[in-house]
């Protein structure tokens, strides 16, 4: 029996890293927008409200040893992915943090797209990882998962492939302290970042979240996000 611990904890890994993209159901929201916040299963919560930032709209985030998503659920075609703008504005950096290392796993801002696709092309490796997390979350994960992050070190525009899952690819965006204390501005194109991380094209936008974590460091962080929208 011994012999199936390492795969077994391979998934539950696995499963674990899959969490950001999906997350256990919200209590009823009356956001106009849809936006809700999703807890992820043994995880304390993040605190999310709607402020205004510096003369702008925006959904501050605070993270103190915690980890959940601002989410909100979407339907958009393909081939209709397109360009994205979004804005970010952050406090400060976590020590120590690293987005590619599974247990340093943290960032003071997330930007995440869902994207739907055919799950008969997954590994039986990662089919066993979603049936695991939807086990644990209701929900199955995304066929892949897009996001965009502030890194603490990692250099600009790299692809960094979730150590948990291959399911799940970075782009970073912003690194390092410079940037702290304003505005940052973004206007990306979905889909041809999609197959810059993936090499392969996008499937149906499914969801976008944000999100500020702090759980893996054991740390506090702050930031807000301003309006996201669609070209």
């Amino acid at each position: 029996m011994s012999e199936h611990l390492p795969r077994r904890q391979a998934l539950l890994l696995g499963a674990a890293g899959l969490l950001s993209a999906c997350a256990s159901p919200p209590p009823p929201s009356a956001h106009p927008e849809g936006w809700h916040e999703f807890a992820l299963p043994g995880k304390r919560r993040n605190r999310y409200r709607s402020v205004v930032k510096e003369g702008r709209t925006a959904f501050e985030a605070v993270s103190d040893h915690s980890a959940s998503l601002w989410r909100r659920r979407l339907s958009i075609p393909a081939a209709r992915v397109g360009p994205v703008s979004f804005s970010w504005w952050v406090e400060g950096l976590l020590a120590e943090s690293d987005v590619s290392d599974s247990a340093r796993e943290d960032a003071v801002a997330r930007v995440i797209f869902g994207f739907d696709g055919d799950h008969r092309r997954l590994s039986a490796a990662t089919r066993a990882q979603f049936e695991l997390a939807e086990l644990l979350t209701g929900e199955t994960p995304p066929y892949a998962t897009l996001m965009y992050v502030w890194e603490r070190r990692a250099p600009l525009e790299a692809v960094i492939t979730n150590p948990r899952s291959d399911r799940i690819r970075k782009i970073v965006l912003d690194t390092g302290a410079s940037q702290l204390g304003r505005w940052r501005d973004h206007r990306r194109h979905l889909a041809q970042d999609f197959e810059r991380a993936f090499g392969e094209a996008p499937g149906d936008l499914v969801s976008v979240a944000f999100m500020t974590d702090s759980d893996n460091t054991r740390g506090r962080a702050r930031s807000w996000y301003g309006p996201l929208s669609f070209s």
